[in-house]
């Protein structure tokens, strides 16, 4: 399969390159929202993170480096047959494992939280030993969801249960039913409310180990993100989510999707801001 046979391309994020082959980092959108439960519209978030992305500066301060240094390309967004979930979540998966058989670093936009499940069961297959952290607001480990296995409220239950990933992270859960808490307190590391200190904690088990991570916007409090399906008070602030993903330096990250932003409530693009910012220090990170 050819990866850029299955994109949409339109304008990329800032600094973006046309070197595909050249480039270690591969951006993408992967625009599917059909299994939200509350606010729908997260298939519009690529674009708009590209969009707002040029209001942002090249260099980070915290990291003194420059997208202008880096070499990565945007390849626009995947495109998915509407409404068909399955079919779309093999085309996702599939890209996933064309991107990291060719080497490359994959950074997906979504799309609600299930486009993670085909992405890291692509990853998993060439990372036996795969670990997956989440920082989210909600732990995402329900069995099913008003009847449906593949649900944006399941997707974490579905990687535990579906893939050969038995190592899941969870930090800043701050939403969850007590069946969900008591499967996370038996199968999952489990780190509620907190991002930071966990990362910290963290950084000698898991340093050494290929990481897949998963950022679901609404872990940020809807103070600071509010443009996203199903927000949740008392979450981390701007200022939290961006130190975790410069922290994220510190691991040996496979791959790394950030969902869950809708634009359609995002008045003052805000939650797409803040989106960009953080994909540019994970750039900025692992190029």
């Amino acid at each position: 399969m050819d990866f850029r046979s299955c994109l949409d391309s339109e304008q990329g994020f800032m600094e973006s390159s046309q070197d595909y082959e050249g480039s270690s980092i591969v951006l993408f959108g992967a625009p599917m929202d059909y299994t939200v439960s509350y606010r729908p519209g997260s298939r519009m978030a690529a674009q708009a993170i590209r969009r707002v992305s040029r209001a942002l500066e090249e260099h980070s301060l915290v990291l003194e480096k420059d997208l202008r240094e880096v070499r990565f390309f945007d390849g626009g967004d995947l495109v998915l047959p509407l409404g068909n979930v399955e079919k779309s979540l093999e085309i996702i998966e599939q890209a996933w494992r064309t991107l990291l058989k060719e080497g490359k670093f994959p950074l997906m936009i979504g799309g609600d939280h299930l486009v993670t499940l085909p992405a890291v069961k692509a990853a998993a297959e060439l990372y036996p030993d795969l670990a997956v952290l989440q920082l989210d607001a909600h732990a995402d480990l329900r069995p099913h969801y008003l009847g449906e296995e593949k649900s944006h409220a399941s997707v974490m239950y579905r990687i535990y249960s579906d893939t050969c990933v038995k190592d899941i992270y969870q930090l800043g859960i701050r939403s969850a039913t007590s069946q969900e808490l008591a499967f996370a307190r038996q199968n999952t590391r489990f780190f509620p409310f907190e991002i930071i200190k966990p990362l910290e904690t963290l950084k000698d088990e898991l340093a050494k180990r290929p990481l897949y991570v998963t950022l679901d916007i609404d872990v940020v409090d809807p103070a600071y993100a509010p443009g996203t399906g199903t927000p949740e008070p008392g979450g981390c602030s701007s200022r939290e989510i961006m130190e975790a993903a410069v922290k994220l330096s510190d691991f040996q990250l496979v791959g790394f999707d950030l969902v869950e932003v809708a634009p359609d409530y995002d008045r003052a693009q805000i939650t797409s801001l803040l989106a960009a910012k953080v994909i540019r220090e994970i750039i900025l990170s692992h190029g």
